[in-house]
């Protein structure tokens, strides 16, 4: 049995289980202080539940066939136009990576959109590209759509609609730049064999019950962080358990170990502890050097570009929590700033963000092949733009 769970392990299996094991060794050697990592745990600790709870919610919302049936609604509301198709799906990504985390976009949307290509007969790259592109340029606006952003929600005591009220301008403009450059680089008419496309027929569900139940949830959800004065994990644990619940009723056999996202739940605290370590033992110092003290555009500017060049050669999570120590207490600016740069700008490299690496993983079961030349050289481009444009429009608006 041991032998199996071996050989059913992947890459990124490894990984998660190799941070988490270096952490825990950190702190048995004292590398790590243990106050340090008490206050490192103390805040993960609600990440976790509502990572967990969440991705839960997403997944039987997905095998409840709501991502499905508004996929094909999406395709149908297209009426075989390639530029309505590509602003519909572009919003649809969109609004899945603000509402629901980068990681559903990445994890469930994927296929998805992947079996809507096939469904049309059209190419599945433009749809691949558009997943991946907007799950991390598209995560700036709710603290809901970005583990980084919870981060920094903490740190500047911003509410859901408090983030919103800030970042919602950076966050159109990244998002406005990056449609102009799925366009110029995958969508136009020189990439595609045909003017257009055929629309699939209306869509249909399995079991009407659960695709109410699991919408439902899902609007309960959104409706609760934005509206009401609640926790995040909280929020998605109650949304995930109405979901369980209908589950447990009408497809039991669909709750298994499996729905839990165990990879994330050791692949975080591992990436936290791990981090605190490096930190505590001349990152911070370098950050500190390379970021600056202005809380100005320069200073706003220097921030997004270390945390959108660092993410691309390490990982946006680590980085962020690595950037955070570093930014002065009372850089608001900066801090979001640094925000920008680890989201937008963490497009280039396959392992700048774990929903990234997500998406190349669920692209590879589909058979979707990747030209990884292409996709670092329009990555740049994309983080490059997207991650100046955003902070410039934020450095405007706060």
């Amino acid at each position: 049995m041991l032998a199996e769970v071996r050989r059913g392990l992947r890459p990124l299996d490894w990984l998660a289980a190799a941070l988490l094991a270096l952490g825990l060794l950190s702190m048995a050697t004292g590398v790590l202080p243990r106050a340090t990592a008490a206050d490192a745990m103390e805040r993960v600790l609600p990440l976790l539940v509502f990572l967990g709870s969440v991705i839960v919610l997403a997944e039987l919302t997905g095998r409840a066939q709501v991502f499905d049936t508004v996929a094909t609604r999406v395709a149908r509301a297209g009426r075989g136009s390639y530029v309505l198709l590509f602003v519909l799906c572009a919003a649809f990504a969109s609004v899945v990576t603000i509402t629901l985390n980068l990681d559903t976009t990445a994890v469930l949307l994927t296929p998805v959109m992947l079996a809507l290509a096939t469904r049309l007969g059209i190419a599945a790259v433009p749809l691949a590209m558009t997943t991946v592109w907007l799950a991390n340029t598209a995560s700036l606006l709710l603290p809901v759509s970005n583990l980084t952003n919870l981060l920094a929600a903490d740190r500047v005591a911003l509410s859901p609609t408090g983030m919103a009220a800030v970042m919602w301008a950076p966050q159109l403009v990244s998002i406005a730049v990056t449609m102009v450059c799925l366009w110029f680089f995958y969508w136009r008419p020189a990439y595609r064999d045909r003017l257009g496309y055929t629309p699939p027929p209306p869509p249909t569900t399995d079991d009407p019950v659960l695709f109410r139940v699991c919408a439902l949830a899902c609007g309960g959800f959104l409706l609760a962080i934005l509206l009401a004065d609640v926790p995040l994990w909280s929020a998605s644990l109650t949304a995930a358990l109405v979901v369980v619940v209908a589950f447990a009723v009408r497809r039991k056999e669909e709750l298994t170990f499996s729905l839990m996202p165990w990879r994330l739940l050791v692949l975080v605290p591992g990436m936290f502890l791990v981090v605190e370590s490096v930190n505590a033992h001349g990152l911070h110092s370098l950050l500190t050097a390379a970021m600056g003290s202005d809380d100005g555009i320069g200073g706003m500017l220097r921030a997004a570009a270390v945390g959108a060049g660092l993410s691309n050669g390490l990982n946006n999570l680590p980085v962020y929590l690595a950037g955070e120590a570093a930014v002065p207490v009372g850089n608001e600016g900066q801090l979001l700033a640094l925000l920008i740069g680890v989201n937008a700008g963490s497009v280039i490299t396959p392992w700048a963000s774990l929903a990234t690496l997500l998406w190349f993983e669920r692209c590879r079961r589909h058979g979707t092949a990747i030209e990884p030349v292409r996709f670092l050289g329009t990555g740049l481009v994309l983080a490059v733009s997207a991650t100046l444009a955003a902070t410039a429009t934020l450095a405007l608006v706060i």
